[in-house]
Order: structure tokens, then C-alpha cells, then sequence
């Protein structure tokens, strides 16, 4: 839309895509989550003021800041007993208490915790970097590109690294 038309009409039809979701859960029934209606109402908020200002800066800031802040969950739960990836684990692998106290898994699950507040992080500082030394049509060319990727690969790893420690510890057995 940007590259088609303008700003305002990229950033009308981003909000309006997020209206047509939450309104479509809505109308079929389904439920609307509160992390959506609060990534809605945030995303009015960034149009209004990109409308009324026409300034992009602040409506492509703010996932830095998220990034930042996520980052610094993922990071400082490093140090308490269960880091953010030992409690989001069960959701992909369903993991007994057992099998999570086991050393090499707690182990694992640590280090993809460091991983992952990493990945985050990296993904803002390029997100802020391609924001200030780019145009903004190149900047939603390439942003789109580069955070895929840095993404991508770290699930990669994630996947070869818990099927290697899985494998290891007679959690999952070679076909």
C-alpha cells in the first residue's frame, strides 16, 4: 500500500485489516482475545497520531520499545528458578515436572531462554537501525526480510537443539 499509494492508505489499510479480524472472530463466534483487543487499540492509536502528524517515526518506534521490554522478561527470568522458556515449553511438548527437573533439559531450557532474550533484543536493534537509516518504503521492504529470517533460524535452532537434547536424554527416539 505504501509503495501503491501513500502512508495514509498503507497505514489505514494496516489498522482496517486488524478491525476486519477482531470482527471477524467477533461475528463468528469465536473468542476475541485481550492481547488483541490491546494490539487494536494501540495500532488506533499509532494511525491516529501517523494521520494527524504525518510522521512514520513514531507509529514504527513503538515494536522497538516492545522488543526491549520483551527482551528484558526473556533476560532477567534468568534469574529466578523457572526461566519464560521452561513455562512456555508444555505449550509445544507436552513435558512432565519430572522430565522438566531433569538437568540437561533445565539446562536446555535456559539456554534458549538466553537465545531467545537475544534474538529479541537483536531484533529490535535492527528494527531501529534500519529505522533511522532508511527511507521508510525501504525500511517495510527490508525489516519484513531481515526479522523473517533472524526468526526463522532461531526456531531453527531451537528445534535441532531440543531434538539433540531430547534425543539425548530418551525423550524422543530415532525413527
Amino acid at each position: 500500500m505504501l509503495e501503491l499509494f501513500n502512508v495514509a492508505v498503507a497505514v489505514i489499510a494496516a489498522l482496517a485489516w486488524m478491525v476486519i479480524a477482531t470482527g471477524w472472530r467477533y461475528a463468528t463466534k469465536r473468542p476475541v482475545s485481550g492481547l488483541l483487543l490491546l494490539t487494536l487499540g494501540v495500532l488506533t492509536i499509532k494511525t491516529a497520531f501517523t494521520l494527524a502528524t504525518g510522521n512514520t517515526f513514531v507509529y514504527f518506534i513503538q515494536p522497538v520499545f516492545a522488543d526491549l521490554a520483551v527482551a528484558a522478561i526473556f533476560l532477567g527470568s534468568l534469574w529466578t528458578t523457572r526461566p519464560i522458556i521452561a513455562r512456555l515449553a508444555p505449550e509445544f511438548y507436552p513435558m512432565s515436572a519430572a522430565v522438566a527437573a531433569q538437568p540437561r533439559v533445565r539446562n536446555l531450557l535456559r539456554r534458549l531462554t538466553l537465545m531467545w532474550g537475544l534474538v529479541v533484543l537483536a531484533k529490535g536493534a535492527i528494527t531501529f537501525s534500519l529505522l533511522v537509516t532508511l527511507s521508510t518504503a525501504d525500511f517495510v521492504l527490508i525489516k519484513g526480510g531481515a526479522i523473517i529470517t533472524l526468526t526463522l533460524t532461531a526456531a531453527i535452532v531451537t528445534i535441532v537443539w531440543a531434538l539433540i537434547v531430547g534425543r539425548q536424554q530418551g525423550l524422543i527416539q530415532p525413527k
